[in-house]
């Protein structure tokens, strides 16, 4: 059941994780003037920044968290992986498919940069670390036993 509830965890968690970082980038990129050097909206890039780092915050927990199933990481992390392939071998195709779902706009340029710069790939490789390892796919109940035995036994 753990995994089942990883599986639909991460299929709801991947669309956010990509939106999540394609908004926050297109916005911080939009309240800053790069060749003036000076920030045009600190309320916007304030909030940008805020969505980013909201998005490494939940990436971070999917990646250390050992009570969550493996699924719940593994499945934003082929996504982005396999967006990532698509893109290196037919960057067309794969740079068409933000136009073709939606929301559309700003949105579309964010998804694009973030594909082509590499920053998907990124994410996925960090994403596909918890899914290397085998305790994060058995269950966890007989291993709290164990560790309450020992503390219980060393307390004597």
């Amino acid at each position: 059941m753990r995994h089942a509830i990883g599986f639909v965890l991460g299929v709801l968690l991947t669309p956010g994780i990509l939106y999540g970082a394609a908004w926050g980038y297109v916005q911080a990129g939009q309240s800053f003037d790069g060749t003036g050097q000076e920030i045009t909206d600190r309320t916007r890039i304030y909030g940008a920044f805020a969505l980013l780092a909201a998005v490494g915050l939940v990436m971070g927990v999917i990646i250390v968290a050992r009570w969550a199933s493996p699924l719940v990481s593994l499945v934003p992390a082929l996504a982005l992986l396999g967006l990532t392939a698509w893109f290196l071998i037919d960057p067309g195709n794969a740079l068409d498919l933000p136009g073709r779902v939606p929301p559309s706009g700003d949105m579309d340029f964010g998804l694009r940069m973030l594909l082509g710069s590499g920053v998907f790939g990124m994410m996925g490789l960090a994403l596909l670390m918890p899914a290397w390892a085998p305790r994060r796919w058995i269950s966890g109940h007989g291993e709290d036993a164990a560790d309450m035995n020992f503390y219980s036994a060393a307390g004597r």
